[in-house]
């Protein structure tokens, strides 16, 4: 039960912050979502360092002067696995009017759809990221605590609050009804808990290779704050905003992971 505690944690960040469409008339502010895409980022950034990359070296420890191994291989795992996905699956980020991925399949699907599929994709990584750390905690292997795999799962349902509003809000805009906004925002998050699951399952075969799922996963987590969320951000002259929102997201999970961790 504690564990499924923990992975609906993020998915019910998600839906809080859809449910932003029903309190807020029109689309979010320009300065709010800037700095609610840094604060994301820094989450998340912060959150692959503390809670993913630095476990995956202790962990290697018993390897030497080449214990950077896993972690080094798994992040450039991770980050070539979602730029396949970005090619493959159908998106379209917010603010955008060039549909990303299969170019058949864009044909065929609508923008609110395009839409969800975007933040359906960033949920991913975050989804392995709660899962992986969810099975090291469950391995035993004393280097990852049950307060810290809470840690990172209030992290990333932190961040996931600007993520649902950020999906449902222009769904609104765009005429749709709120109740259709929170829908979709919502089951963008459903997603999480789906593959922290799937990820716990195949962790309990695969345990020696948990630093590498580890790093893996933050490197998948890299590769959305690098690629989609900053580069969302950019623009116009009010790009300190995002960086504020970054550092604040950043502190915040750092201070969760070590306090908690």
């Amino acid at each position: 039960m504690t564990v499924f505690i923990g992975l609906m944690i993020p998915f019910i960040g998600t839906t809080l912050g859809a449910a932003c469409v029903f309190l807020i008339k029109d689309k979010l502010n320009e300065i709010l979502e800037k700095i609610l895409l840094g604060f994301a980022s820094g989450v998340m950034v912060a959150a692959s360092v503390w809670s993913l990359i630095i476990p995956s070296i202790e962990m290697s420890e018993d390897m030497g002067r080449l214990a950077f191994v896993p972690a080094a291989s798994g992040i450039a795992l991770g980050v070539l696995f979602l730029l396949g996905m970005d090619r493959v699956i159908p998106h379209l980020h917010a603010g955008s009017d060039e549909p990303e991925g299969s170019r058949e399949a864009v044909s065929h699907l609508k923008k609110t759809t395009l839409l969800t599929l975007a933040v359906t994709l960033h949920n991913i990584p975050e989804g392995m990221a709660v899962g992986v750390v969810f099975a090291g905690m469950l391995s035993g292997d004393g280097r990852i605590t049950l307060a810290a795999a809470f840690a990172l799962t209030i992290g990333i349902a932190v961040q996931n609050f600007p993520e649902g509003a950020i999906i449902s809000m222009p769904l609104k805009s765009a005429g749709h009804s709120s109740l259709r906004g929170f829908a979709y925002g919502t089951l963008s998050g459903v997603v999480e808990p789906i593959a922290a699951a799937i990820t716990i399952f195949l962790t309990s075969f695969l345990t020696p290779v948990l630093p590498y799922l580890l790093s893996f996963a933050a490197g998948a987590m890299l590769y959305v704050v690098v690629e989609e969320l900053l580069p969302e951000a950019s623009g116009g002259n009010k790009d300190d905003i995002t960086t504020m929102g970054f550092a604040a997201g950043f502190v915040l999970m750092m201070i969760l992971d070590v306090a908690l961790g």
